[in-house]
């Protein structure tokens, strides 16, 4: 990942790893928010299972992607008594729309602070 802006201009990078810098994302976070797409809503042991990992790492994830709005978390009741939660990825076109507005605030706040970076160095 660019260690600054003139890196990531310069730079070659992928839209997963722009989602990673905004969204303060893992790896595995995107992957499992790509499985979540591809396959529909499932469980954090399912989901540990497609990514080759414990469910606990699956778990913590999923907080991780339901923490940022990526995924929400639905209760399903078992017939027999007990429930259990199932995880559903946002849309990626609403995802898009995430980065997009985190973009546009970033973007505020800093043209904000480069307005009074004159006065505030010579503090």
């Amino acid at each position: 990942m660019p260690r600054s802006i003139p890196e990531m201009i310069r730079g070659d990078f992928k839209c997963e790893e722009i989602a990673k810098c905004i969204l303060g994302l893992k790896d595995i976070d995107i992957d499992a928010y790509k499985i979540l797409v591809a396959k529909g809503p499932m469980t954090a042991e399912h989901l540990g299972e497609l990514l080759n990992r414990e469910r606990s790492t699956a778990y913590r994830s999923l907080q991780s992607l339901a923490g940022c709005g990526l995924v929400r978390r639905e209760t399903r009741t078992i017939s027999s008594g007990g429930y259990y939660y199932e995880y559903i990825a946002l849309d990626p076109c609403k995802m898009k729309e995430m980065v997009l507005e985190n973009i546009d605030e970033w973007y505020s706040k800093m043209k904000q602070l480069v307005v009074e970076i004159d006065k505030d160095i010579m503090k």
